[in-house]
C-alpha cells in the first residue's frame, strides 16, 4: 500500500555486489508516512524493519529481512466503496531471503519472499544471473521472478481470487570513465488473473496486465568536492493504457571530516490515465465532487475510480543525512515530501476531478557491521 501511496508503479532491483561481504552487516530501519487531501487527513504508515547480510565463507552470503507495516486512517474521497470520513486499519508482515553466490567472473542469487495480511497473500520465488568483464568495468545481468497472489476482502467471504506473474529482467552496467557509471535495465512482467481492488467503488479490471519498464542510470563524481550526482529516468507502460515518466536527480555530499554525508534529491513523475479510469466530475462552490457515474452498456466493461490509474504529475523533495559514527556504526534520517495533483501532468490534460494529495515521508535508520 505504501509503494501505491508514493506512486512508483514496478519497482526494478540495482545493481548487486560483485563480491561476497567479508563482514556481517545488520540495518534496523523504522519507516512513517503520513498523508492528506484538502480538509482530511488520510493514510498514515508505521513500518519497522530489519535485514540482515551474513557470509557464508569466501564465495556465499545470505541476505534476510522482515518487515511490518501497520496502516491507519481514512479512505480517499469518491475513490472507494465507503466515504472519505470512513476508518480503515490493516496491518501487514512480510519476510523475505536471498542466498548469493560469487564466483570469479560471474555470479547468481536464488530467494524467496512472503507477504501476508488479513485479506491478501503474496508469495514469490526469483533468480538472478551476473556476469562481469575481466576489468570489472561491465556487469551484465539476467533475472526471473514469479509470484502467486491470493486475494480476499474482508466482510465478503466469497471472495477468493488468485493472480499470477511472471517478471524477466536484462541489464547493464558499464564504468565509462573513472568518473562516470551508466546502467539500464529492461523489465517485461505478464500478470493473468484477479486485478481489480474489491475495496474501491465500481472497480473492474481486465483479467490480463503486461507492463514494461526501461530504467536508465548516471552517476558522476566530482573529485573538486568529493560529491556524487545521481540521476536516473524510468519509463514505464502497461496494457491498462498508462504511461508514466519519471526524473530523478540527488546529490550526494560528503561533508568535511567524512563523518557525515548529505543528500537532497528531488523526483518528477507524470502519468497518463489508464484507458478505463473513470473521473469525478470537479468540485463546485466548495462542495465535494460527485462519485462518477459511468454509462456502462455491457455489466463486464472494465472501469475504474482508483486514483491511482487517473492522470497526474506528482513532485518529491527529499533530504537524506547519514553519519558515520564509528567504522562499524551509521545512523541516517531520510526526510521527504510529496506533493501530487491532476493539473501537474506534462504531456497531455490530467484527471480534473482528481483532489490534491500531499504526503510526508521519514525513515529513521540504524546500521551495524561486525
Amino acid at each position: 500500500m505504501l509503494a501505491a501511496a508514493l506512486l512508483l508503479p514496478g519497482v526494478v532491483p540495482g545493481v548487486q555486489a560483485e563480491t561476497a561481504p567479508e563482514r556481517a552487516e545488520l540495518s534496523l530501519r523504522w519507516l512513517g508516512y503520513q498523508d492528506r487531501q484538502p480538509g482530511l487527513k488520510r493514510v498514515a504508515v508505521q513500518s519497522p524493519a530489519a535485514a540482515l547480510v551474513l557470509p557464508l565463507g569466501e564465495r556465499w552470503s545470505l541476505d534476510a529481512g522482515l518487515t511490518q507495516d501497520t496502516v491507519s486512517g481514512a479512505t480517499p474521497r469518491w475513490h472507494s466503496a465507503v466515504s472519505g470520513a470512513s476508518v480503515m486499519s490493516d496491518r501487514r508482515h512480510a519476510a523475505d531471503l536471498r542466498l548469493n553466490h560469487h564466483g570469479e567472473g560471474r555470479g547468481w542469487s536464488a530467494g524467496a519472499t512472503v507477504s501476508d495480511e488479513n485479506d491478501y497473500l503474496s508469495r514469490s520465488v526469483s533468480g538472478e544471473w551476473r556476469q562481469w568483464s575481466d576489468d570489472r568495468n561491465r556487469t551484465l545481468t539476467a533475472g526471473l521472478a514469479f509470484t502467486q497472489d491470493r486475494i480476499g476482502a474482508t466482510g465478503q467471504p466469497a471472495l477468493r481470487e488468485r493472480r499470477q506473474t511472471v517478471q524477466a529482467l536484462l541489464g547493464i552496467s558499464q564504468v565509462w570513465t573513472a568518473r562516470d557509471l551508466f546502467s539500464l535495465t529492461l523489465t517485461h512482467a505478464a500478470a493473468r488473473g484477479y486485478h481489480s481492488d474489491p475495496y474501491k467503488w465500481l472497480d473492474q479490471r481486465p483479467r490480463e496486465r503486461e507492463r514494461q519498464t526501461v530504467l536508465m542510470t548516471w552517476n558522476h563524481h566530482l573529485p573538486a568536492t568529493q560529491a556524487t550526482w545521481r540521476s536516473s529516468y524510468r519509463f514505464y507502460r502497461d496494457s491498462f493504457g498508462i504511461q508514466a515518466h519519471t526524473i530523478e536527480a540527488r546529490w550526494v555530499q560528503p561533508l568535511p571530516g567524512d563523518r557525515v554525508t548529505l543528500t537532497p534529491g528531488i523526483r518528477f513523475h507524470t502519468q497518463r490515465a489508464a484507458s478505463f479510469y473513470r473521473d469525478p466530475l470537479p468540485a463546485s462552490s466548495g462542495a465535494l465532487p460527485p462519485p462518477p457515474q459511468p454509462d456502462l452498456a455491457d455489466p463486464g466493461e472494465a472501469v475504474s475510480a482508483d486514483a491511482r490509474l487517473a492522470g497526474f504529475g506528482a513532485l518529491a523533495v527529499s533530504l537524506n543525512g547519514q553519519w558515520r559514527v564509528t567504522p562499524e556504526r551509521w545512523i541516517d534520517l531520510r526526510l521527504e515530501h510529496y506533493e501530487q495533483r491532476g493539473g501537474w501532468r506534462i504531456g497531455g490534460q490530467g484527471s480534473p476531478g482528481l483532489l490534491p494529495l500531499q504526503a510526508w515521508q521519514w525513515q529513521l535508520g540504524l546500521r551495524l557491521r561486525f
